[in-house]
């Protein structure tokens, strides 16, 4: 290897551990805002269907910035972007903080929405892990950035925990905890070595969406990636309320979305390169096997042991579909087509998160936690037929 090839393969090195640590920041940040925000709903709203609104207008924010997002990004480079994006995240804490501060649900799910755009750029990550990375380490460096996730998901609800009665009234001090990590996202951040597009590269547009969304691989890509995101907030969403209304106390709840969280991003570290070894499709299809599996449980009683089982298969299932969708879809892309690309499918996954979100609060208190597992149920179908008619298609065109 030439060392020029050497000191590139370094920078990507680093850069991938950077965008890593960034992950695990805004993972902390998720996971504490998922601890808190349904039961801040609940104390706040005028009506307990409207417990996870907060949640919702969290996931809302997300969907609206996200396509801004990615073309900000495109014009002013992907540094600058994300740096930019990330200090949107502590106006929202703000925010939220004062909402509780006043006892006003409004407020609350406004802040949600300011907090939900800091969200929209850190979904990024991955991505431009993908794009600083070699091809054949393309999928091991999306893992290794969605791995830092795993310290999100031991710091977030520890977090919540700590902070949730530090200052009254309850849940202020974890709103501002928020602070701290997206502070420390932006010093990551300012330290990564990104080359922007050239003038050139930034005024190509490619191919239109509409060739690009024809490609049986890019429309099983998105599909896969905002059902499985969908599901997944779904169940986590509700599990909580749930919880507390089987009796479960706040401690036993924390404690499953925590280990849920670990269960998402533990994964990360071998899933990339059981990707290269057996293919992205079956990796994808095992992902979907996992959440059947993981609704079968929960339908199998209500007992603490029922929710950590199910949420911890839920998590490991997500993982193995989110990552192989995301190695999936940077197969189906140009670099001057990679906006409009890769906004959609985030626009996508927000969509169905913005749905789930609020659907699994309506369901939960209205009809129960069983019907909340049987509607998730068909979307799992879904997927599994369409994983199952591109591993077939695919084989056919090798043939």
């Amino acid at each position: 290897m030439s060392s020029n090839a050497s000191k590139a393969a370094r920078v990507a090195n680093v850069n991938v551990g950077l965008l890593a640590a960034c992950q695990a920041m805004l993972f902390t940040n998720n996971a504490t805002l998922i601890a808190i925000n349904g039961l801040a709903g609940l104390a706040l709203a005028p009506n307990a269907s409207l417990a996870t609104l907060p949640v919702t207008c969290w996931v809302v924010g997300g969907a609206i910035a996200t396509m801004s997002a990615s073309q900000y990004m495109k014009r002013v480079g992907r540094k600058s972007g994300l740096i930019r994006g990330a200090s949107i995240g502590v106006l929202g804490a703000l925010i939220c903080a004062a909402a509780v501060w006043q006892a006003s649900f409004w407020l609350l799910c406004f802040g949600a929405v300011i907090f939900g755009t800091f969200n929209a750029f850190g979904q990024y990550y991955r991505f431009v892990a993908a794009e600083v990375a070699a091809p054949d380490f393309r999928a091991t460096a999306v893992s290794l950035v969605l791995a830092g996730g795993l310290v999100g998901g031991i710091l977030g609800p520890t977090t919540s925990r700590i902070t949730v009665d530090l200052i009254g009234p309850k849940f202020t001090g974890a709103y501002l905890a928020l602070i701290v990590f997206v502070l420390v996202t932006i010093a990551l951040l300012s330290r990564i070595r990104i080359p922007d597009l050239s003038a050139a590269e930034q005024a190509a547009t490619g191919r239109p969406f509409s060739k690009i969304a024809a490609q049986p691989k890019y429309a099983v890509a998105v599909m896969a990636g905002a059902i499985s995101y969908g599901v997944m907030n779904f169940l986590m969403t509700s599990t909580p309320i749930a919880m507390g209304v089987c009796g479960h106390p706040y401690g036993d709840a924390a404690f499953v979305i925590s280990s849920h969280v670990v269960a998402m991003f533990a994964p990360s570290f071998f899933t990339g390169g059981l990707i290269r070894r057996l293919g992205v499709i079956p990796v994808m299809l095992a992902g979907a096997a996992l959440n059947a599996v993981c609704i079968g449980i929960a339908l199998s009683g209500v007992a603490v042991a029922n929710f950590w089982w199910s949420l911890v298969l839920l998590g490991v299932g997500w993982n193995f579909l989110y990552i192989g969708a995301t190695t999936l879809l940077t197969e189906t892309y140009r670099p001057e087509e990679r906006a409009k690309a890769q906004g959609a499918n985030e626009f996508a996954i927000f969509a169905m998160m913005t749905i789930s979100s609020f659907a699994s609060g309506m369901i939960v208190t209205n009809a129960g936690w069983e019907k909340v597992n049987y509607a998730a149920s068909p979307l799992i179908a879904v997927v599994i037929m369409a994983l199952v008619y591109l591993f077939f298609k695919n084989k056919e065109a090798k043939a």
